[in-house]
């Protein structure tokens, strides 16, 4: 059948014709293959003439043929020898007409060799290389994981501490109190709770002096010193800002004292920021859970009640809370709320008081007061709502609108000096200068008819931005004048290191020049003084004849009081300047002549 078949050419191209065959024989002595195919045409047989030719291909079976039949039956060792090779499996080779042209010889392989061989070192390989990929996926997960978990430790702790001072903050304090205060043992053992509300007195003025980045190190520091006083009942946050809170939970009896000393202790030593030493204080506000509150809110707030009074007493204090405080907090509140309403509105006022000549009796200046008329307690003194203005930094906005007036009524009054109080926080206010410099241009003003008040306050530390800003203030042409001397801490080395244009005498002094003779020697000293170092004497707080005489024999230069005139508003001002008719003071008739001689000529 298959010979039948392979002599078919219709099996390879579909000719019914042509013929084909092939064998093994021996050609010159060497084993071929041997084919041999009719050439006939393929479409129309009719061509064909005579005997078809006859084309023969003849393949030499040696070692080369040999060795692709063995390549592709995967016996590389496939070989024709005349003889048998020894250990090998050996067949005879026999052509087709029967004679035996050699040995076909070959290595016998076991079963499954070349699995061992081949392929289960590729599958060992595979299985390596899964592990290791396996290995290196399950480190990057484990590594992700690691640092996803590092991750939400690190945002619980952020949500939970304050990221300049490394303390827990407000929510973590406030999550503290509450669970204390909830506590099952805390409520039936009747245990108390002990909160300090601290806040750094004039942190402000620190930034605006030394910059933010000192405040920064400042806030640094004090947590440092908190943290090293506190004991294992203590738990210290920071509330933003300047301010810090202390826990004491349980607290005994006497732990108020003891937390009040340790926290003082904190700010005993000064602090050396920038290459300058500051001298800090803190004010505390204390309040017991759950005396005065049974929440960490309520106990908060009344802590932070305290701690308003105990700035309002002047700081560097610690005051326990009570619920009179809770009253005039909200009173003093309300007046914040109002006082912003005002200046928003335009609603504060400037009064003038009139400043007289000693030795003309004429009117040579006036001084800028400020009024407000509040909607439901009336005219209210400066004294009540500046301390409310200065606790919620309001001054160096209010101190700023209040010489941008006076500029605008100055134009009113081209002949006469104007002076303007400046405040210790905004004198030290780092935009002071500029606003200066910007409010002459607004108004085209001249310097020298402002007289800048500066009162004794702002010389206590002589520092380097202070005298930096009093010569700031005097190159541009304003003049200044130390206010309220002989109050506070009066000292006359004040008048020797700072260049003053005047001395403001407080009228404390002059209120008793008729009762101490101790206070006509400090003023006749305070007026020889200045004088000789060329300043003008304004007295205050003028209000009889003879104080003004006497005042006048002393030395002073210049008179201010209620004996001449109130401060009044723009309109009335003017009216008093339009009849105010100069007479110069001097000792009436009737007055003690010891007295009367006891002063200095003016």
């Amino acid at each position: 059948m298959f010979y039948e078949t392979k002599n078919r050419y219709d099996v390879l191209t579909g000719v019914q014709v042509a013929r084909w065959a092939g064998h093994i024989v021996s050609v010159d002595g060497r084993p071929a293959v041997v084919a041999g195919m009719t050439i006939v045409p393929n479409i129309d047989m009719g061509l064909l003439q005579g005997t078809p030719n006859l084309l023969l291909s003849i393949t030499y079976i040696d070692e080369e043929f040999i060795s692709q039949i063995g390549r592709s039956l995967l016996l590389p060792d496939l070989a024709l020898g005349q003889t048998p090779i020894q250990g090998a499996v050996s067949e005879p080779f026999l052509s087709d007409d029967g004679v035996q042209e050699g040995y076909l010889s070959w290595t016998s392989r076991q079963p499954g060799r070349v699995l061992l061989t081949i392929i289960l070192p590729l599958v060992a390989l595979g299985v390596i290389l899964t592990w290791l990929l396996s290995k290196i996926m399950f480190g990057r997960l484990k590594r992700a994981s690691a640092a996803l978990a590092q991750r939400e430790f690190e945002a619980r702790h952020e949500a939970k501490h304050d990221a300049l001072s490394g303390l827990p903050n407000r929510g973590h304090m406030v999550d503290k109190i509450e669970k204390f205060l909830n506590s099952y043992i805390a409520r039936r053992n009747g245990q108390r709770a002990l909160s300090a509300y601290i806040d750094i007195d004039r942190f402000k003025d620190v930034n605006d002096t030394l910059g933010h980045e000192a405040g920064d190190e400042l806030i640094k520091l004090v947590a440092h010193r908190l943290s090293t006083r506190l004991r294992p009942n203590d738990f210290l946050a920071r509330f933003g800002g300047d301010e810090f809170v202390i826990l004491c939970a349980p607290a005994g009896t006497e732990a108020g004292e003891s937390l009040i000393e340790r926290i003082q202790e904190a700010f005993q030593s000064p602090y050396v920021i920038k290459g300058q030493t500051l001298n800090v204080t803190a004010s505390v506000g204390l309040a017991v859970a759950p005396d005065n509150g049974s929440t960490a809110d309520e106990l908060m707030r009344h802590a932070d009640i305290a701690l308003y009074e105990a700035k309002s007493q002047g700081r560097d204090r610690a005051i326990y809370f009570n619920a009179k405080m809770a009253e005039e907090v909200e009173h003093r509140r309300s007046i914040e709320l109002d006082l912003r309403a005002a200046m928003e509105n335009e609603e504060l006022d400037l009064h003038y008081q009139p400043v007289i000549s000693c030795s003309t009796g004429a009117v040579v200046g006036v001084e800028a007061l400020l009024r407000w008329q509040h909607p439901l307690y009336g005219s209210m003194p400066p004294a009540e709502f500046i301390p409310v203005a200065e606790n919620a930094g309001l001054l160096p906005a209010i101190g700023e609108w209040v010489l941008d007036r006076a500029m605008t009524d100055a134009k009113l009054w081209p002949d006469l000096e104007v002076a303007v109080n400046l405040s210790p926080v905004q004198f030290r206010h780092v935009g002071l200068e500029a606003m200066l410099q910007r409010l002459i241009v607004k108004h085209a003003a001249e310097p020298n008819r402002f007289v800048l008040e500066i009162t004794e306050g702002v010389l206590l530390e002589a520092t380097d931005r202070v005298n930096m800003i009093l010569d700031a203030i005097r190159e541009m042409g304003f003049k200044t004048a130390l206010d309220d001397f002989g109050t506070g801490y009066s000292s006359l080395s004040y008048l020797c290191n700072f260049q003053f244009d005047k001395i403001k005498i407080d009228r404390s002094f002059i209120n008793s020049i008729s009762r101490v003779d101790t206070t006509r020697t400090i003023i006749k000293s305070v007026v020889t003084l200045g004088r000789s170092l060329g300043m003008s004497i304004v007295a205050e707080g003028i209000e009889t004849p003879y104080e003004a005489a006497m005042m006048t024999r002393f030395g002073c230069t210049e008179l201010q009081g209620f004996y001449f005139a109130r401060p009044l508003p723009v309109e009335e001002l003017m009216n008093f300047l339009e009849t105010y008719e100069p007479r110069v003071p001097d000792i009436e008739p009737g007055l003690p002549q010891a007295v009367a001689g006891d002063g200095l000529a003016s």
